[in-house]
């Protein structure tokens, strides 16, 4: 990565990645697909293989306090379920980076998240149309499981956008609000933090990239507070739909630039 690149970025380039980064703290604790707004604008500012390298340790940041904050209410039956997945998914990002440029990776993101909004969308038409909507269970929910793993685990290293991948596989599996982001929280901590010797070996994070993360880190706190705030006032059915539209704002934001 060539980082000289961070330090001619503009005033406003500086507030659009601070914005970005209190979206992240905000993003999880209270409605974790907006998350993909923040990896659309910090690819916008920056290129976007060293945007990944950069936004890391921010949503490492976040990571921390949404666990802070919802630890008790984490299901690690599915993490467990998840994780080796995940690592599998983690790989072949890894192997895709080496070759990828950033037109491939920004369209390839942009593509997979719409289309698994548009997934999660169908299966929850069709199970208000059914009179049960329990989670899959036996071998169609390790399936699912797995499936939703190498992807997000693919898409979190390609270009920190597993978010949106996990918060459809927890939507669909009928997570409540608590639920959903205690887990999600040690999800993305355990994942991410694990993503940083790949980064690092791929020259995505240096010494340059983490001085403007501490700059921006500061940033992450207020959003975090702020979706702590928002949480408790928001009712399941818009939580829902908050997580969806911020997945397909973000899948569409990839895709225009």
């Amino acid at each position: 990565m060539n980082t000289m690149t961070l330090w001619h970025i503009s005033g406003w380039e500086f507030a659009a990645l601070a914005f970005a980064a209190l979206l992240v703290g905000f993003s999880k604790t209270a409605v974790n697909g907006a998350n993909t707004v923040s990896l659309a604008v910090f690819a916008a500012v920056l290129p976007a293989r060293a945007s990944t390298g950069v936004l890391l340790p921010v949503l490492i940041a976040g990571d921390l306090l949404a666990v802070a904050i919802y630890r008790r209410h984490a299901h690690w039956p599915t993490l467990w379920r998840l994780f080796p997945a995940v690592a599998a998914g983690v790989v072949l990002g890894t192997l895709f980076l080496l070759w990828a440029d950033d037109g491939i990776v920004r369209t390839s993101i942009g593509a997979i998240l719409l289309l698994m909004a548009a997934v999660t969308l169908w299966r929850r038409r069709r199970a208000d149309h059914e009179e049960t909507t329990e989670p899959d269970t036996g071998r169609a929910a390790r399936v699912t499981a797995r499936s939703y793993g190498v992807l997000g685990g693919f898409t979190t290293m390609v270009a920190n956008a597993g978010g949106p991948v996990m918060s459809m596989y927890l939507l669909s599996a009928g997570f409540r609000k608590l639920g959903f982001l205690g887990t999600s929280a040690f999800f993305f901590l355990i994942v991410n933090v694990s993503k940083v010797p790949f980064s690092v070996g791929l020259g995505l994070i240096d010494g340059r990239s983490l001085l403007l993360d501490a700059a921006l880190v500061v940033f992450v706190v207020p959003g975090a507070f702020l979706g702590t705030w928002a949480v408790n006032r928001i009712n399941q059915r818009l939580f829902e739909h908050l997580v969806i539209a911020a997945t397909v704002v973000g899948g569409v934001q990839l895709l225009v630039r």
